[in-house]
């Protein structure tokens, strides 16, 4: 099911008719400011169990989730005082950051070493979803379809996927571009993937 959303200024009734299904356990593609996403609620264990097995993703391996804003993060990440001045200058953008998690974290979403893997989109769709959600939005990659450049239109995520989730919003081309994964759970921060955005901050 394809749901257009205004891009830039999302209906905020609409947002509410996904966050619902969502809250059934409803697994929806949405477009980020790096390209178009797969997510569920982080709370939901079998919607999360659905989307490693759309994704191939296996079990031992987290996927990162997105947040609103720096409070947000702060709930379900330790932040040290190094790591929040760089949050402060980069964020909301294209990075995705690996912190210690917090308590609240459910075991599903952390790696074996007690991290998370965090973004807070430049995207008006993703703010207002995760806002309303009032939860972090599980954050992965629409799965490739073989050696095809990634999906930037949403009409040819439901070719592929369509059957396999629950609503994709349409909310325009998005061109995939996967974020900078920066590791900030030592004093120096490190660079573990190189993708969109500023780099020049953690060197």
């Amino acid at each position: 099911m394809l749901l257009p959303i205004n891009p830039e200024n999302p209906q905020l009734r609409l947002i509410q008719q996904v966050v619902e299904k969502m809250r059934n356990g409803a697994i929806i593609c949405y477009p980020t400011d790096t390209g178009y996403g797969i997510g569920c609620d982080i709370f939901n264990p079998k919607s999360i169990k659905r989307i490693q097995q759309i994704t191939g993703r296996p079990a031992n391996k987290p996927f990162s989730f997105m947040c609103s804003d720096l409070r947000h993060i702060s709930e379900y990440a330790h932040v040290s005082n190094t790591a929040y001045r760089l949050l402060k200058k980069c964020l909301p953008g294209p990075y995705t950051f690996v912190l210690p998690g917090t308590k609240l974290v459910p075991k599903i979403m952390l790696a074996k070493q007690k991290t998370v893997g965090i973004r807070v989109p430049d995207h008006p769709i993703c703010q207002l979803l995760i806002e309303t959600l009032g939860y972090p939005l599980l954050n992965t990659s629409v799965p490739a379809d073989g050696d095809r450049l990634p999906f930037c239109e949403p009409y040819e995520i439901d070719d592929f996927i369509g059957n396999r989730v629950d609503l994709i919003i349409d909310g325009g081309p998005v061109i995939a571009d996967p974020s900078s994964v920066i590791d900030l759970t030592h004093d120096t921060p490190e660079i573990i993937r190189i993708g969109k955005g500023d780099l020049s901050l953690f060197r």
